[in-house]
C-alpha cells in the first residue's frame, strides 16, 4: 500500500520565507537608487520639448529660439518663397527632399529647422546666398527657401527637428 506523506509548515518554514522576502525587498531597495540615477535630470526633462507661439511672427519673418541648448529656425515663408521652393526640380538637390517633407500639411508656410550648417556646426545667416534662403559665412554652403543644401561643402539639408501644431498659432518642438 502507498503511504501519504503529510507535510505541516513549521515555524522554520515561516521563518526562511520571511527572511527571503525581507532580502528581496532590501536588495530592491539597495539597487533601485542606483539604476535610477541613470535617468536624465529634471533640467534635462524640462528641455527635452518646447512650447513655442507663432502668433507674433509676421510673414517674411525669421526668428531664432533654443531648443536643447541648440538655435532653431522658425520662419513664416512667403507664397513667393513657397513656390520657389516647390519649384526646384529634386535632381539638382546634393540631399534630395521635397518641400512638402520638411513642413506640415495645412501649414507649408512654417519652416521649423535646426540652425547649425550640417557641414561644421556654424549658425547660417537667414535671407542670403543665391537662393534667398539661409547661407553659412564660414564655409560657403547655401541652403534655399526650404533650408535644402543647394551650394557649398554641407553634406546634408538643415535638420528639421520633431515638431507639431498644437493649434495654428502654437507649435512643441521635441
Amino acid at each position: 500500500m502507498a503511504t501519504q506523506t503529510q507535510h505541516s509548515t513549521t515555524r522554520r518554514d515561516f521563518l526562511f520565507v520571511a527572511t527571503g522576502a525581507v532580502g528581496a525587498v532590501g536588495a530592491a531597495a539597495v539597487v533601485w537608487p542606483l539604476i535610477n540615477q541613470m535617468n536624465p535630470d529634471a533640467s534635462t526633462l524640462a528641455l527635452a520639448s518646447i512650447e513655442f507661439s507663432l502668433a507674433g511672427i509676421e510673414e517674411g519673418q525669421s526668428v531664432t529660439i533654443l531648443w536643447r541648448g541648440l538655435p532653431v529656425f522658425v520662419r513664416n515663408r512667403t507664397a513667393k518663397e513657397i513656390e520657389e521652393a516647390k519649384a526646384v526640380p529634386l535632381s539638382e538637390l546634393k540631399d534630395p527632399a521635397t518641400d512638402e517633407s520638411r513642413t506640415k500639411e495645412g501649414h507649408e508656410n512654417w519652416l521649423v529647422m535646426i540652425a547649425n550648417c550640417t557641414h561644421l556646426g556654424c549658425i547660417p545667416v537667414g535671407e542670403s546666398g543665391e537662393f534667398d534662403g539661409w547661407a553659412c559665412p564660414c564655409h560657403g554652403s547655401q541652403f534655399d527657401t526650404a533650408g535644402r543644401i543647394r551650394k557649398g561643402p554641407a553634406p546634408t539639408n538643415l535638420v528639421v527637428p520633431p515638431y507639431e501644431f498644437i493649434n495654428d498659432t502654437l507649435i512643441k518642438i521635441g
